[in-house]
């Protein structure tokens, strides 16, 4: 990349905590799952970078479909950016960076999300897309990676820890 010319970033939105509110609901309190957080935490601290938002779905990770995963793909494939950020949920966001994993894109593809909602005061959401966007912009090749937990990993290293949920190296 010509070292005066501006990254050309594409942020996915597939739902998951990261993108979730809890509403109060007359008689009940369950959540709805909003707009981008990414997209809200890049805004708000003013991002040089040429950054292009999409959507392929607003649904807990549990909820992501084979059809899902399809319609992402082909968003990554037939895309101008090199670069590209995907928040998603946490509890299949390794089956995702798998199947993603599998296509062999020659692209620089990040997969990340949070455990508590971005509107929540103590969520780990800033520090994980902050996280990503440093990393796809200091990494030399591409390939799919997860980056949670201040870890930046290939998808095939990367695991979840069964008992405190967190993610780790393999």
């Amino acid at each position: 990349m010509d070292r005066n010319a501006v990254m050309q970033l594409l942020v996915i939105q597939t739902g998951g905590t990261i993108d979730k509110s809890y509403p109060q609901q007359k008689g009940a309190y369950a959540f709805e799952i909003g707009e981008s957080a990414a997209k809200s935490i890049l805004e708000r601290h003013r991002i040089p970078l040429k950054v292009r938002y999409e959507t392929v779905c607003q649904k807990d990770s549990q909820y992501i479909s084979d059809e899902d995963r399809l319609n992402l793909l082909t968003i990554c494939n037939d895309c101008s950016e090199k670069h590209i950020i995907i928040t998603h949920g946490t509890d299949t966001l390794l089956k995702t960076a798998a199947f993603l994993g599998h296509q062999n894109l020659p692209k620089r593809i990040i997969l990340t999300g949070a455990f508590l909602p971005e509107k929540f005061r103590d969520s780990d959401a800033t520090f994980n897309v902050g996280t990503a966007l440093g990393a796809i912009q200091c990494m030399t090749e591409n390939g799919i990676f997860v980056v949670l937990n201040g870890l930046v990993l290939p998808w095939k290293q990367a695991m979840r820890e069964p008992d405190t949920g967190q993610f780790v190296r393999k």
